[in-house]
């Protein structure tokens, strides 16, 4: 049996899809029930900005982790964070390493990816298909 790359894409799709959606998962908790806690959103409202952004990265984090509606899903967060990147960081330093908006902008893509890719293996998406 030889072992292909190609073989592993969907595999490796699915772990990176997992791993994205706990990241971006965390942030959301972090904003909507203080765990892991900073202090920069202990007194942000559910309907602000930050709120608003604290729902979609909890729920849509979610989804992603475990693959369901990964398509639809990811291209809302895509745009979550390109908007993200130019509200917040951008306006601070014209460098993403100086404002901060690397990971807005590694989210921004990745998402848009897997807005096109899919959920890859193990995921629900996938499931459904059969």
């Amino acid at each position: 049996m030889i072992i292909r790359a190609e073989d592993w894409q969907p595999r490796i799709l699915g772990l990176v899809r997992v791993v994205a959606g706990l990241l971006f998962l965390e942030h959301g908790l972090s904003k909507l029930f203080g765990f892991p806690h900073d202090p920069r959103f202990d007194h942000m409202t559910l309907l602000s900005l930050l709120g608003i952004a604290g729902v979609l990265e909890t729920a849509g984090g979610l989804l992603i982790t475990i693959g369901l509606l990964t398509r639809p899903v990811a291209f809302i967060l895509s745009g979550q964070m390109a908007v993200a990147y130019f509200v917040v960081h951008a306006p601070n330093a014209p460098f993403p390493m100086l404002n901060g908006g690397d990971a807005a902008i590694l989210f921004c893509f990745l998402f848009l990816y897997l807005s096109v890719a899919g959920g890859g293996a193990w995921s629900l998406d996938r499931l459904r298909q059969h």
